[in-house]
């Protein structure tokens, strides 16, 4: 049976995430340790402790979904994925999980990465919407007349399953944008808590400053494929790899895409490793015949 491991993005944390980790493994705590010197901050003790608030401070937020995830896949005995996928941020920790990256190496461009995102979020006054139970092919179409009106930034930035997209944009665009989804039938068209607008043009200065740190890491041959966001396909070449990783700060996150292609590929069952189980029930709306499990 091919069996898939997938790790999630921002907006799985919670109080207490990793605690009974770093409490019952020696391996666990190690690597909470060494994160905590690699960020300059005992990022351990805002999870263990921290408020919902502090964990959403996307410069701590990034850091700690990729270190639980990694820690839940390692704690997993003999874990070998045929193949591998992680949303938005989950990324990271899926080439970890396939050997690209070294946990050093991934952790530093996951930090990188957040503190980008967060000095971008703040040039530009932007947010993020999901609209529920409307067309994938309406709601480009939404976004692309409101682009083409207004000259606001409007873009799809997460497929998350049919029915549920996550639009990203200026704040008087996603407005605009989300009275019409309304208007054309959606079931809901909801602003999310979320810092800024990822995934979409918005985050073109982060690019650049995550560009230069992925250029000058060092990425090894993966044990298995990665299907990566942007492309929503098998990846294996490295090259290809760091390129997909830089477009996806600003290109969408096509997970309906990449779970179909996975399944398409033999994928049977799937493990979410990292906090939450949110993307367990996004994978059974996808597709209701495979086997879903998590490891937390």
């Amino acid at each position: 049976m091919t069996h898939a491991f997938v790790f999630p993005g921002q907006g799985s944390q919670f109080p207490g995430m990793g605690k009974d980790h770093y409490d019952n493994s020696a391996f666990a705590r190690k690597l909470f340790e060494q994160a905590n010197e690699m960020l300059g901050f005992r990022i351990s003790d805002v999870m263990f402790t921290g408020s919902e608030e502090d964990l959403k401070q996307t410069n701590v937020t990034q850091p700690a979904v990729f270190l639980h995830s990694v820690i839940a896949f390692k704690s997993i005995d003999g874990a070998k994925p045929d193949m591998v996928a992680g949303h938005s941020l989950g990324e990271f920790s899926a080439l970890v999980a396939n050997g690209v990256l070294s946990f050093e190496d991934a952790l530093n461009l996951v930090s990188i990465r957040a503190k980008a995102m967060q000095k971008a979020c703040e040039v530009t006054p932007s947010t993020m919407a999901a609209v529920l139970a409307l067309a994938d092919e309406k709601v480009e179409e939404i976004c692309q007349a409101v682009q083409a009106e207004t000259g606001e930034v409007v873009v799809p930035a997460n497929y998350n399953c049919p029915g549920q997209l996550v639009i990203s944009g200026t704040v008087k665009g996603i407005d605009i944008a989300c009275e019409r989804m309304k208007a054309a039938g959606a079931k809901r068209a909801l602003v999310l808590p979320v810092g800024g607008a990822f995934h979409s043009p918005l985050m073109t200065p982060a690019r650049e400053e995550l560009k230069a740190a992925i250029e000058s890491t060092t990425f090894y041959a993966p044990t298995c494929p990665v299907y990566q966001n942007v492309v929503a396909r098998a990846v294996i070449e490295r090259d290809e790899i760091k390129k997909n990783l830089i477009e996806q700060l600003t290109g969408a996150v096509r997970w309906t895409q990449s779970v179909e292609a996975m399944i398409a590929n033999g994928a049977a069952k799937f493990t979410e490793a990292g906090p939450g189980k949110v993307l367990q029930g996004l994978i059974l709306k996808i597709n209701k015949t495979v086997t879903t499990e998590g490891v937390s």
